[in-house]
């Protein structure tokens, strides 16, 4: 694998942090493109409140979307939030956050997701997902097709449903985490100028629903994580 000097290789980064403390959890995300949060209040079976918010996004419409997520879980019982099925009508990364706040509500310590997606070379990316600092996973891809490890060759990373619910449920949310990291990080490749207009969009989130798209600007900081420098989320208290 190529590296840019410092050991890390060129490509992109994304961590989640879900911190749980009793009758409420809150879940985090930053990479190159977003930073995230949700929190979600609870009774240890019902969501009593919840609360969202757009730090960095990508597009000017994307803060709407922070009452949309709060008015699709508040008063849920946690248990139910993957039922919902209302991902296209919120901001895909905040009701990400807020299935993974409902699965830990009950934790008894803060978890750390770091995933890695290398920049392809030759066509191929190396992809891994670490979980408080240890590997669970990782594969390489091309054109979003799995070419290693043996036994997976072959297999889309955007259409796995039945793989991934062939896994233990620990190592399950870890590959659907890999599986859209993969996806986004793919924006690493494209000019920004042909990722500029929403309305060319599919309807796949807040943003790019019909009454919004058209309005939507691409604004928001990129930043790069690769030098091995700065972190995601470099800025919250480190998992012990």
């Amino acid at each position: 694998m190529r590296t840019n000097g410092t050991g890390h290789a060129p490509g992109f980064r994304r961590r989640f942090r879900i911190t749980p403390v009793p009758g409420c959890v809150e879940c985090e995300v930053e990479d190159d493109y977003h930073r995230m949060r949700v929190s979600v209040r609870h009774d240890n079976i019902v969501a009593t409140s919840v609360a969202a918010a757009v730090v960095r996004a990508p597009w000017t419409t994307c803060p709407g979307a922070a009452e949309k997520c709060r008015q699709t879980f508040t008063g849920v019982a946690l248990a139910a939030f993957p039922a919902r099925r209302e991902k296209a009508s919120n901001c895909t990364h905040l009701y990400d956050l807020a299935l993974l706040a409902a699965a830990h509500a009950c934790d008894e310590r803060p978890i750390q997701y770091d995933i890695h997606v290398s920049d392809p070379v030759d066509g191929v990316r190396d992809a891994r997902i670490y979980c408080d600092g240890g590997e669970v996973l990782a594969w390489s891809d091309c054109n979003f097709r799995i070419v290693a490890p043996a036994g997976l060759e072959g297999m889309p990373i955007i259409d796995s449903r039945s793989w991934l619910e062939s896994l233990p449920a620990a190592k399950r949310e870890a590959a659907r985490l890999l599986s859209w990291g993969s996806v986004i990080a793919h924006g690493r490749t494209i000019p920004l100028a042909q990722q500029s207009d929403a309305s060319r969009m599919p309807p796949s989130c807040y943003t790019f629903q019909p009454e919004r798209a058209a309005q939507a600007r691409r604004i928001g900081e990129i930043r790069d994580f690769s030098d091995g420098g700065m972190q995601p989320l470099a800025d919250l208290e480190e998992v012990v």
